[in-house]
Order: C-alpha cells, then structure tokens, then sequence
C-alpha cells in the first residue's frame, strides 16, 4: 500500500442539494407549461404581492404548490376548474425540494357541470335549511337560568393538542359547563361516524368537532355525504372548529354553529356565558330596585291601614270586655241557680236508686234459691235415669252372655256326644272345657 494519501471531494449538505437542485433541469423547468385542476385558495394574505394557493388534479386529491400575483389572483373563484400558463420552480427547504407553479396567465376557466355528488350535498343543503339551524344561545341561556350546566362532547383527533386552545379561550366560563372529550381518528370518516353514533345515545347538549388545523387533503374528510347526513339529524347543537379560517367543508354549512378555530370556539361560549351572566345580573338588580320600591310603598301603606285596624279594635275590644263582664255575671248567676237545681234532683235520684237496689237486691237472692231446688231435682232425676241406664245395660249384656252360654251348653252335649262317640279325643275335651270355663268366669263376674 503507497503511503500516499488519498484526495476525495468532501461536500456540505448545502452543496449537496444545490448539486441536485441544479440537475434537475427538465423542459418543463425551463418552458412555459400548461396545468389543468381545481384551483383552492391558501391563506388570506399575500406576501411580497403574491398569493400562495393550491391546484388539485379533478381526478384525485394530488395537489401542487401555486405562486400567482395579486392581479390574476382576482380574477379566481374559489374551487373552480382552471387551465393555468406558468413554470416550474423549485423551492429548497433543508434536505427536500419543493416543487411550486409560478402562474403567468389564466388560459380557460372550465364551465363547471354539476356533479350527482354536488346534487346530494346540496339537497343536504336544502334540507338543512328547511329544518333549521338551533340556536346556541337560546340553549345555554335556558340551561343558565334553570341553574343547570351545559353538557357538551368535544371529538378532537387522536393526541390532538388544540384542547388547551379550547380551554384558554373558554376562561373563567368552564364552570357553566360539563365538558367531556371524545378522541378518535378525525381523518377517518368510518372513525368520526362510529364516534358521531356513540355520543347521539348519550345526553349531550352540544357536540362539536375540533381539529387544529392540518393539511388541506385531509379537509376533504368534512365534505363526504355519510358523515355529513348523519351530522344534520343529530338532537344536540352541532358545532365545527376545525381550524382553517378560509375553506369553508360541508359540514361548516350543515353546522349549526361554526368557528374557525379551537380557541374561537371556546372564546364563543366565553361570550355567550358572560353576555348572558351580565343579563341576569342586571336583570336580577333592576328587579331588586323595583321590588324594594313596591315593597316600601306597600309596607307604608299596610302601617297606616294597620294603624287604623288597630285603633278600631281597640274600640272593639273595650266594647268586648264591658259586654263580656255583663255577660259573665248572668252566666254565674244562672249557673248557680240551675247547680241548686240539679243537686236537689240528685239527692231525690239517689233515694230511689237505693230503694231500686234493695229490691233488686231481693230478688237476686230469691231467684237463686228456686235455682238451687231445681238444681238438686235434676240432680236427682239424673241420678234416677243413670241408675236406669246402667241396669238397662247389664240386662241387655245378661241376655246376650245367657244366650251364649245356652249356645255353649248346647255345644257341650253336642262335645259329650262326640266324646261318647270318640273317647281318644281327648284335646278337644280340654278345649271345650276350657272355654266353658272362661264363659262361667265372665257370666260370674257380669252377675
């Protein structure tokens, strides 16, 4: 190996794009070129007397940057299709190249045919119309004066960064609401109809997109019909923030309220709250005016006619007593009278009440005597049918034991007989003599 050194270029970043900035030399960067799209105004300012704009192809959302001058900028109506004469140039920014079109003249403006998607978005239209937009103010000023605070549903874009915007310019009024957020992938129209659907069975008041601005591509997600049908037959207040001041999306027109910007939507409800707060406060103090002027006149008027009750009453009153004493003594004195009265009716019931119990008394006594003779009678009677009964039945028992017992002793001859015929069967002898025996003992014992 030589111990020479090796010589190799060394280049800088800088030099490295200027390298292929200058390579890129195309005829359509050093010619005059035609361009055909739809034309999308950008910001609302112009820098240097230019304006910097937008041109999407019709067939896609693929755009290219336009630099045009403020002259021909005038001459533009906004998402109209135009042919543009111009050239390339091309823009460095860091390790990229930005390609933009420099406009040198407006060729044609295409007449513009109305599309069955443009035809839908405005029957939407119409039918937003007819419906009617609901007025945010009206809501929140019903909720404030019921005392009850407006429940409201925030969908911002997943790690969205714009919901301090909405609270800064919501200031001091938060506690007038009841505010929940919803996230989910605010590009995604399948994601904002699956959020639109979750949040309609919920009780809300407002529903409000939020976005902070982004891309213009991605704007063309809040001009797609499925969402936008499904935003109008919402119960609640809808509300668009979706931070582009110029572009106005379909769902800003169906809306019924739009802002351009987070902040601007909260500093709305900032405005609405604090215009209504003044008007109560207001209200109420011109109220307590009133009432206290009512309430003093009132008063003084009561006092005088108070006043004048109070003096007849008086009257009345003294009238009262003296008619009160008088009556009294002639209640006394015929108390007094009707009191001898009815002692001495007393004493004449107590008299006869204790001859009455004498005589009851007497009477008592010579009732339970003829009780307790006819009581010992049946006692006797009784004892007359039980001795009765008793014989009765041990006649009838004798009988029956008499009858048997003939039975018996016929059966015995009858034994006797067999006996004589059979003298060896002696068991039934014993057998009949046993039984003979038994029958005596209860026939013994019976009589």
């Amino acid at each position: 190996m030589d111990d020479q050194d090796v010589t190799y270029p060394v280049y800088s970043p800088a030099s490295v794009i200027g390298i292929f900035s200058n390579a890129l030399k195309l005829n359509a960067t050093v010619n005059l070129i035609y361009l055909k799209g739809r034309y999308a105004f950008g910001g609302g300012k112009s820098y240097g007397n230019y304006y910097y704009d937008l041109l999407f192809s019709e067939g896609d959302h693929t755009s290219i940057g336009i630099r045009i001058s403020s002259l021909l900028r005038s001459k533009i109506i906004n998402n109209e299709v135009y042919t543009l004469r111009g050239f390339i140039e091309k823009n460095i920014k860091n390790s990229s190249i930005e390609l933009r079109f420099v406009v040198d003249e407006i060729v044609q403006q295409e007449e513009k045919s109305i599309s069955e998607e443009e035809l839908e978005r405005y029957g939407l239209i119409q039918k937003k119309l007819e419906t009617g937009s609901k007025d945010l103010e009206t809501l929140i000023r019903d909720k404030m004066l019921k005392d009850e605070k407006v429940r409201v549903a925030n969908i911002y874009g997943n790690n969205a960064i714009v919901r301090k915007d909405f609270f800064e310019g919501l200031d001091v009024s938060r506690k007038y609401f009841d505010i929940s957020d919803h996230s989910c992938n605010i590009t995604s129209s399948t994601a904002i109809i699956s959020k639109l659907k979750e949040i309609s069975a919920l009780d809300y008041d407002i529903v409000a997109l939020v976005r902070g601005g982004g891309d213009r591509q991605s704007m063309e997600t809040f001009n797609e019909l499925s969402r936008s049908e499904l935003f109008i037959t919402m119960k609640p207040v809808t509300v668009t923030a979706i931070g582009h001041t110029v572009d106005e999306t379909l769902l800003d027109k169906l809306a019924d309220k739009r802002f351009h910007l987070p902040h601007d939507y909260g500093a709305g409800l900032h405005a609405i709250a604090e215009k209504l707060s003044h008007e109560r406060s207001n209200s109420r103090a011109l109220l307590i005016d009133e009432v206290k002027k009512d309430v003093t006149k009132q008063f003084s008027e009561q006092v005088e006619t108070l006043e004048k009750q109070l003096k007849k009453k008086n009257e009345e009153f003294t009238e009262a007593q003296k008619i009160y004493k008088e009556q009294v003594e002639n209640h006394n004195k015929t108390f007094t009278d009707q009191l001898k009265i009815r002692n001495e009716e007393f004493h004449k019931l107590q008299v006869a009440s204790g001859k009455q119990l004498e005589d009851l008394q007497k009477n008592f006594q010579e009732q339970q005597k003829q009780r307790q003779a006819e009581m010992e009678n049946y006692k006797k009677e009784i004892a007359i049918l039980h001795e009765k009964n008793v014989q009765s039945g041990i006649n009838e028992k004798t009988a029956s034991l008499r009858i048997l017992l003939e039975n018996v002793r016929q059966d015995n001859v009858r034994l006797n007989q067999e006996v004589h015929r059979n003298k060896t069967n002696y068991g039934k002898i014993i057998i009949v003599f046993l039984i003979a025996l038994i029958i005596g003992f209860f026939l013994a014992k019976l009589v």
